[in-house]
């Protein structure tokens, strides 16, 4: 991947990561495939740099212009990133995790906060995408709109972790053989996810809810959508130990109407006639900036 300065500071690998890092959720989000995304990386790198490099100006004008930021706006922000995290503890674990103090993470947010309000001053003058356009843009792209593919399911996990010795990883498999030998043998899923899983969500009796292809990791998503409605999986191993997997239910595949996706496609011209506005903005302070790319 390629590297960027601006002003003479480098953006940090960091930086684009977390770019690139929105740009998947967003476009999986909008339709995209896992498979699309993995064969458009390349060029959404190249975005994702370049995001970066704009975000790194409009963090510098933003600065520049002092615009005011209160302790509410910060304590807003504070109190998302809380809810986001799982409450005040995970959250005060995670600063921990990472080294910062709480007053270092408010004066991040703090930066955050300044850039969004210089964006939104940016984008003041872009209206709403009309009944019109959502309309049309539904009419012309009408065949893409297919109910993506959704599983209903639950999982049981035996976390283990990279470090592990051979003998833990074997007695972290005996146990969630003799989980999945209880439940084929008639016991509750759930009640076995709620005594064992080591995973947050064996607290609903393993429940994951509905998702589609690409939000589990790969061993799991291919698990998931090869079986059949009310299976249970044989044991399966990621990155995060040994799953059983019990599938609830599946729908998707059917054309979708232009109700069924109209709030999606007015965010998604929402989000083009503000980018288009963003793009504007920061090619003005680009031309005024010192860019080096590598």
């Amino acid at each position: 991947m390629k590297k960027a300065k601006v002003n003479g500071q480098e953006i940090s690998g960091e930086a684009v990561r977390f770019e690139l890092d929105r740009l998947v959720k967003f476009y999986l989000g909008h339709g995209m495939t896992y498979d699309e995304v993995k064969r458009n990386m390349p060029k959404l790198e190249e975005k994702a740099l370049d995001q970066a490099i704009g975000a790194k100006l409009l963090l510098d004008e933003a600065a520049r212009l002092e615009l005011p930021v209160t302790a509410k706006d910060v304590d807003a922000e504070v109190a998302k990133v809380v809810g986001q995290v799982g409450g005040e503890e995970n959250y005060k674990k995670a600063l921990a995790a990472q080294n910062i103090t709480e007053d270092q993470f408010r004066r991040e947010l703090e930066k955050g906060v300044r850039v969004n309000m210089l964006v939104n001053q940016a984008c003041a003058h872009v209206a709403d995408p009309t009944e019109a356009e959502v309309e049309a843009f539904y009419t012309a792209h009408r065949d893409e709109y297919v109910a993506p593919h959704q599983v209903l399911c639950q999982h049981i996990l035996v976390k283990t972790e990279d470090g592990d010795l051979p003998e833990a990883k074997a007695a972290a498999l005996d146990k969630i053989r003799e989980i999945r030998e209880r439940i084929m043998a008639g016991g509750d899923f759930a009640e076995e996810a709620k005594a064992h899983s080591d995973c947050p969500s064996g607290r609903q009796g393993g429940s994951l809810g509905w998702f589609s292809r690409g939000m589990m990791v790969p061993e799991f998503d291919k698990a998931a959508f090869s079986m059949k409605k009310g299976e249970v999986s044989d044991v399966v191993a990621t990155q995060f130990g040994y799953h059983l997997i019990y599938k609830a239910d599946e729908k998707g595949g059917e054309k979708q109407t232009l109700v069924d996706v109209h709030d999606q496609i007015k965010d998604l011209l929402r989000h083009e006639a503000r980018g288009r506005a963003m793009d504007a903005f920061v090619r003005e302070l680009r031309d005024k900036a010192r860019v080096e790319i590598a």
